[in-house]
């Protein structure tokens, strides 16, 4: 076999780069191998869309196999890499095929972290990564069972959204003292907390979990303050951990996260990394190195590394942005929130808002929006532009919904 580029994980981000490198006109092999059955598919539906569909849904790909085949793609499916020979350029897989490269770009991703406890790894408990894992969640949700979902981020609220729907009852349960406390403020993580009350979610904040028992039945939680939870099914949703075993034995620099430079090279000049697998620095936050999770810097950075590694050495710029859709709520946040000391409110109505982050030195380095549809989307993208900027707004023109971000980005 010719050696060409190699990218190891089919998801989103890798299944991207590879588009990208016949975009670019890259002519020779290129290989994209997913441990999945599936082609490369979207993952954002998997707690939204997948679970709510009426008719058992199939993934949605990013291309299916004559998309792929009209690019002289290959991909391979359904096989995981399991070491890599830097000295060789050789990538062994785990029916003892062994796959050569050029260029080789790991799009490896996360897995669900997984709950220390006995029990964890029962029947009655569920963890969301592929969509097969979508799938039986979903049978799981149905009107007179009640599932207990662990955890009050974003995928544990999502998966809480479309149980109601389907007419499961729901418990969420975060041991911290309130939902959405990584990255979200506190103004709207109220505001989603309300909404799910309102829609017959049992939020048990300061929660923890002591033990787990299986029943006859299906699960019972044993929390901290000695009461208890009964379940169908508990679905655990406690973070995510970058995927790095096979990067890390090969020897390669790990750091929260595969580590890469501005480019995305590790510190193999012939490997790279992208995607929620690595952790790379941001010029706009001063070489802070972060490791995202989100569906927007899967693209971009499949996108960056391809081009990369044809030799156009750009540097990530990219503003970091989430969303997250919960009955008729989208949430957007453009920037790192962290990152200020100082927030200016926006109402736009009754029930939509914005925060404008600002560092100290004036700078806006992030925006938090909500509301129902997508009432703040293009003022989270003028913030965005703000913020790729290092723009100084005037705070109390920020403040103020007559004064268009536009005209602020203008000047």
């Amino acid at each position: 076999m010719t050696a060409g580029v190699l990218i190891v994980g089919a998801g989103e981000c890798g299944a991207r780069a590879a588009l990208a490198l016949r975009e670019r006109g890259y002519d020779g092999p290129v290989t994209l191998i997913g441990d999945e059955p599936h082609l490369p598919y979207e993952r954002p539906p998997l707690s939204k869309d997948t679970m709510v569909s009426e008719a058992e849904p199939s993934p949605k790909l990013v291309g299916d196999r004559e998309h792929f085949a009209s690019r002289r793609i290959d991909c391979v499916t359904g096989a995981s890499a399991v070491a890599i020979d830097r000295v060789a350029r050789r990538v062994t897989l785990a029916d003892g095929r062994t796959l050569p490269y050029d260029k080789l770009l790991l799009t490896t991703g996360a897995l669900p972290r997984r709950l220390p406890l006995p029990g964890a790894d029962s029947s009655r408990c569920a963890y969301l990564r592929t969509h097969d894992d979508a799938l039986r969640i979903r049978d799981a949700l149905k009107a007179g069972s009640h599932v207990a979902i662990l955890g009050g981020g974003f995928i544990g609220l999502e998966i809480a959204a479309s149980a109601r729907k389907r007419g499961a009852s729901v418990t969420v349960i975060e041991a911290l003292p309130r939902i959405l406390t990584r990255g979200v403020p506190e103004a709207i993580a109220q505001m989603i907390d309300a909404r799910h009350r309102r829609e017959g979610v049992t939020l048990a904040c300061g929660k923890a979990v002591l033990a787990l028992r299986e029943t006859a039945s299906g699960i019972e939680i044993a929390l901290a303050d000695g009461s208890t939870v009964a379940a169908d099914l508990l679905i655990i949703g406690i973070g995510a951990v970058p995927v790095t075993k096979l990067a890390q034995e090969a020897g390669l620099t790990v750091e929260n996260g595969i580590a890469v430079d501005a480019q995305l090279r590790t510190s193999d000049p012939d490997i790279y990394a992208a995607g929620d697998c690595c952790s790379f620095p941001l010029a706009i936050y001063g070489g802070r190195r972060v490791r995202l999770e989100c569906w927007r810097n899967a693209q971009d950075q499949g996108g960056l590394a391809a081009r990369n590694m044809l030799g156009a050495g750009e540097s990530a710029s990219a503003v970091p942005w989430f969303w997250s859709d919960q009955y008729d709520l989208t949430l957007q946040i453009a920037g790192l929130p962290d990152e200020g000391t100082q927030a200016v409110r926006r109402d736009l109505s009754e029930d939509a808002f914005i925060l404008f982050h600002l560092a100290g030195d004036g700078r806006l380095v992030a925006a938090s929006g909500i509301a129902r549809g997508n009432a703040v989307a293009k003022d989270i993208r003028l913030a965005e532009m703000l913020i790729a900027k290092g723009a100084r707004p005037d705070p109390a023109a920020l403040a103020q919904p007559q004064v268009k971000l536009k005209s602020l980005l203008a000047a």
